[in-house]
């Protein structure tokens, strides 16, 4: 294989959960008597940091405020789970794959820890992953800390590696880290926005990852 480490973001990439991220931004802002925003602003925010994506929404936001907005979003982000049924197809198959290959599989987040850790569980893909670094464990994307954490701890250089992704945030914290990168055309953002940051490409079903791991 090209690579010795596949790094994936969660949301939009590997789990279709786009829409249920919307219905709970939405809903926390409507908890709040804050203006609730378009489905288009609000998807223009998934991949920030949760702290990050509230503030860039609600500008005049202070921080007493949103304790109270992720305590909303949390009510109804976890009211449903989100699991296997809503993989990506070919998402458990190239996971398989890719790690009987030899391949070091790991996560890159704006999800907090304890909603990755929920995820990981319902959707069965943990033991897939040998690291994964969440949004308050670094710095929120773009900022390449996560990465550059992710190499450190597997001992990998950044022309090791290789960043997958849904938004514009994931292609450039990669370019900020020297790493490769693929986007990915079903998630929150359209291909046009991830190829401003000269991905390899832009793939609309998962096998079509392989063609670029191969020398």
């Amino acid at each position: 294989m090209k690579y010795k480490v596949v790094v994936f973001d969660w949301d939009g990439t590997l789990v279709n959960s786009i829409d249920h991220i919307i219905k709970s931004m939405k809903y926390a802002a409507g908890q709040m008597s804050l203006e609730v925003l378009s489905d288009e602003c609000v998807r223009n925010i998934i991949g920030l940091g949760m702290e990050e994506a509230i503030r860039t929404l609600y500008s005049a936001i202070t921080d007493a405020e949103i304790i109270v907005f992720r305590s909303y979003y949390s009510e109804a982000f976890f009211s449903t789970e989100v699991g296997v049924k809503h993989l990506f197809p070919g998402v458990d198959r190239l996971l398989s794959e890719l790690s009987c290959s030899g391949v070091r599989l790991a996560v890159a987040t704006g999800k907090s820890r304890r909603g990755l850790n929920v995820a990981l569980h319902s959707t069965g893909l943990k033991h897939y992953f040998s690291i994964e670094r969440c949004a308050d464990e670094a710095k929120s994307k773009p900022h390449p800390l996560m990465l550059h954490q992710i190499m450190a701890a597997l001992d990998v250089s950044a022309h090791e590696i290789l960043m997958v992704g849904d938004t514009d945030f994931d292609m450039d914290m990669a370019q900020r880290a020297g790493v490769d990168r693929v986007g990915v055309s079903f998630g929150a953002q359209p291909s046009a926005r991830l190829e401003r940051y000269g991905p390899l490409g832009v793939i609309d079903k998962f096998s079509e990852l392989k063609q670029f791991l191969i020398p």
